[in-house]
């Protein structure tokens, strides 16, 4: 296969970068769009500014698939597969499908599992967002060479927002490293708390995926200037 656009590398610019999430259902929300084309929404996403894109390929809980990716995939933006990857065969599935990243969420692993997963993940092409909620976590995150680094605001036991996660761990990520902001951005006024918090990215899943104007959705989230880290 042709090498994968490059995912980690758009995200590092002058102003936080706008990862544009594809979800058409959630568990804390319910029905979001069901009628989500994800080729159209893609599309209008990259017309806004999207640096990159998640795409929801979990069928059960939020409605995707794997077909989405390649959907998407005409927009021309780096697309990251966010799904509970637990089994290599999710990663080829990955490549082949289109996407650029996937995404590891460390508490779902042994540690010793997590390495093994986001080594096979290198070796087929695909960059990663770990995802990680507490210090211990993002130890293990930062173990992972050249791995983006994701801190989710959402506690996906009790579903509850709280970006206090974000303002004891960003300030934790290595300058070198790019660090996202997940869970809670709804406008302007969020991206520019994740901004000053020293976040390089955020990822907007449910305030993008209601929007009635996509593209315009996502030109209002960009523009702000990143803040400066360690």
């Amino acid at each position: 296969m042709a090498p994968a656009r490059p995912f980690a590398s758009v995200l590092r610019r002058p102003d936080v970068a706008i990862i544009a999430e594809l979800k058409r259902r959630s568990p804390s929300k319910g029905v979001l769009d069901a009628s989500l084309d994800a080729g159209v929404r893609a599309s209008a996403y990259a017309a806004g500014g999207a640096a990159a894109l998640s795409v929801l390929t979990e069928p059960t809980e939020f409605g995707g698939s794997l077909d989405d990716i390649g959907a998407a995939g005409a927009a021309g933006v780096p697309i990251l597969r966010k799904d509970f990857i637990v089994d290599e065969i999710q990663l080829l599935e990955a490549r082949a499908a289109g996407a650029s990243a996937v995404l590891l969420i460390a508490r779902a692993h042994p540690a010793a599992r997590f390495f093994a997963l986001a080594a096979a993940a290198r070796a087929v092409g695909l960059d990663l967002l770990l995802e990680v909620r507490d210090a211990a976590e993002l130890e293990r995150a930062l173990g992972v060479p050249g791995g983006v680094i994701g801190v989710n605001n959402r506690n996906l036991e009790t579903l509850a927002i709280d970006d206090a996660v974000s303002e004891r761990l960003l300030r934790l990520i290595p300058p070198d490293r790019i660090a996202v902001y997940e869970s809670g951005v709804r406008d302007a006024d969020g991206v520019r708390r994740a901004a000053a918090l020293g976040a390089d990215a955020v990822l907007v899943g449910s305030a993008l995926s209601v929007a009635g104007a996509p593209s315009d959705a996502v030109r209002a989230l960009t523009g702000v200037v990143r803040g400066v880290r360690g």
